[in-house]
């Protein structure tokens, strides 16, 4: 079964990289994202959840960029997780209009403002960084359409937890998508918080 129903540039982008068949979490997951709810989205490794993240985002938006305020921000463990996802994002719009910034932590922060206020689409960064922006008035999320979380084992850690219960707490009318390889009882709790009346894809 071929990847349908998506935008023409991720189709023609999945023909470049001879990506034909889609996997079985991929064929349940990615219509039910495409929905617009909150997923808690579970399944083991290799079972290609980082590529259905990237296609969903970019679905999301449309594979072109708008305005200067990120439209899509996805949450990584540490910097290193933060270049993998976007290697794998720049591997499927290359050759789009899509804007996306990977925020380094090694960066001082005044530095992470100025980037990010000459516009982007898409942000990806860990809580910590993320919270810092937000507390420095350092991004704007009115416009945001979709929140990812990728291997969100993480956020076993106190602090990564509490940052990202933070992060949330200035986002509304937004679409919350969480990866992880199982359901942990830490993330079930995030129901009471952000992940309202949420949906679960599991293989």
């Amino acid at each position: 079964m071929p990847f349908k129903k998506l935008h023409p540039h991720i189709k023609e982008m999945l023909e470049t990289l001879e990506i034909a068949t889609p996997t079985p979490f991929q064929i349940k997951s990615i219509p039910v994202i495409k929905s617009g709810a909150n997923i808690f989205c579970m399944a083991a490794k290799e079972s290609g959840k980082t590529t259905t993240l990237v296609l969903t985002t970019l679905q999301k938006l449309k594979c072109e960029e708008v305005g200067t305020a990120p439209r899509a921000v996805v949450l990584v463990e540490s910097r290193e997780k933060v270049m993998e996802l976007y290697d794998a994002f720049f591997k499927f719009s290359k050759y789009n209009s899509l804007r996306i910034y990977p925020s380094d932590d090694k960066l001082h922060i005044d530095v992470l403002k100025s980037e990010i206020f000459e516009g982007i689409d898409i942000l990806i960064a860990t809580p910590k960084t993320l919270k810092k922006l937000l507390l420095l008035e350092g991004v704007n999320t009115t416009q945001l359409k979709i929140f990812s979380i990728h291997a969100a084992a993480f956020l076993v850690e106190k602090s990564c937890y509490a940052d990202l219960l933070a992060i949330t707490q200035s986002i509304h009318k937004c679409q919350f998508v969480l990866y992880s390889e199982k359901m942990f009882p830490f993330l079930k709790r995030l129901e009471s918080y952000f992940m309202k009346y949420p949906k679960t894809v599991a293989i």
